[in-house]
């Protein structure tokens, strides 16, 4: 059973679209993922303008990557470096911490990612 940050069973991200590396709705990671795409995030306009220019487009699809494109409030597994580097400039997405797997704490601070939780209203 893959756990989560809170060492709890994970919890999908998101089915629509769906994200994960394997592309089963969890940010699940395997050998193969050499990004670790075990976080979780909502995206918001900030952190997409902020990827994109840092070669990482997210917005635009590719269809051989059964990539749909996002868009802000989009929940998505993103890269562990990835979201610690918009951590640091100040653009971090928030994070669902139920569905962001163990392995994220690897690279990234637990209170990182507290600081960025994602409360439901």
């Amino acid at each position: 059973m893959d756990k989560n940050v809170l060492g709890t069973e994970l919890q999908a991200c998101c089915y629509e679209p769906k994200t994960g590396f394997y592309r089963d709705g969890f940010c699940r990671t395997g050998t193969e993922d050499i990004g670790t795409h075990v976080v979780c995030a909502i995206m918001t306009e900030e952190f997409l303008v902020y990827t994109k220019e840092q070669g990482n487009d997210l917005s635009t699809p590719i269809a051989l990557y059964q990539f749909p494109g996002l868009q802000p409030g989009d929940k998505w597994c993103l890269c562990a470096s990835r979201w610690k580097q918009a951590y640091k400039v100040g653009k971090a997405p928030e994070v669902v911490l139920e569905a962001t797997h163990e392995k994220a704490l690897q690279i990234v601070d637990f209170e990182m990612l507290l600081e960025h939780k994602y409360v439901k209203d």
